[in-house]
């Protein structure tokens, strides 16, 4: 009977691991996706400065375009979170830009290594768990 009792704390405790892994790598792909975002805005931006009254699509969705003239190619309105927005020249818009997707980055890295952590712990406990199945289906 005790390993019964083991053998559920174990799976149990497993479990939550697992679960934690996935909504780790849920956030890990969020993140990577802002990045892909926060790099296509620099792209972006350093293709544009510069370029004023030059023709360009603006995207409204859908796979549908506007047909535009680039006005002012100096300055841009860029956000910085929670809904709080800002104008800036081009240059101090890819710095924000810049630490934005360095800190996104950084925290990326310390979930992928937590991720790897709690990968290799599931790793290491799960044959004591498969041991365990094994030794209370040979007691039924």
């Amino acid at each position: 009977m005790e390993d019964r009792q083991r053998l559920e704390a174990l799976v149990k405790e497993l479990n939550t691991y697992q679960g934690q892994a996935e909504v780790l790598q849920q956030q890990i792909d969020t993140l990577n996706a802002t990045i892909t975002e926060l790099q296509v805005a620099m792209d972006t931006l350093e293709t544009v400065k510069g370029e004023d009254n030059k023709e360009t699509l603006v995207p409204i969705g859908a796979g549908s375009f506007l047909i535009t003239e680039l006005k002012n190619t100096e300055e841009v309105i860029i956000g910085l979170g929670a809904g709080v927005a800002v104008k800036k020249t081009v240059d101090d818009a890819k710095e924000t830009i810049a630490e934005q997707k360095k800190e996104l980055e950084e925290l990326k890295e310390k979930m992928a290594s937590d991720l790897q952590k709690i990968t290799e712990y599931i790793m290491q406990r799960s044959p004591e768990a498969e041991e365990l199945m094994q030794k209370v289906e040979g007691e039924v």
